[in-house]
């Protein structure tokens, strides 16, 4: 699992800076799948140690990080939305587009590890 962590570490720092750029470079907010990547990249190499229990821990930290981030991620999609309704304007379509693809990422990554942890709680107690 500790790789399918570094594959979407990189598919999130390719994303904030997909979305960097096609902001102009103007907004460092659209940087934050990066950070998201890099936190993610993080636990994931400390997770490719062949200690079991370092394992466990890094990805249950990088899982935890994904969880929060889908939620806040979720929750500002929401809340612009509304804002952007209430003040009449046109949503900004990068911007939206791009909090999409980052909650979708993160709930993906988040289902897969949750299954993984499931499957190795059931191997475990065989």
């Amino acid at each position: 699992m500790a790789k399918v962590t570094l594959v979407f570490a990189v598919l999130l720092v390719l994303l904030g800076e997909a979305g960097y750029l096609c902001t102009g470079s103007i907004h460092p907010t659209a940087l934050i799948p990066t950070w998201f990547g890099l936190a993610l990249g993080l636990c994931g190499s400390m997770a490719l140690s062949p200690k079991e229990g370092r394992r466990k821990l890094f990805m249950h930290i990088s899982v935890t990080i994904a969880l929060l981030g889908c939620i806040g991620t979720s929750v500002e999609i929401i809340r612009s939305t509304f804002v952007a309704h209430a003040a009449g304007k046109p949503l900004d379509t990068i911007a939206m587009y791009s909090k999409q693809a980052l909650a979708f990422l993160l709930l993906v990554y988040v289902i897969l590890c949750v299954r993984s942890f499931k499957a190795a709680r059931r191997a475990r107690k065989v």
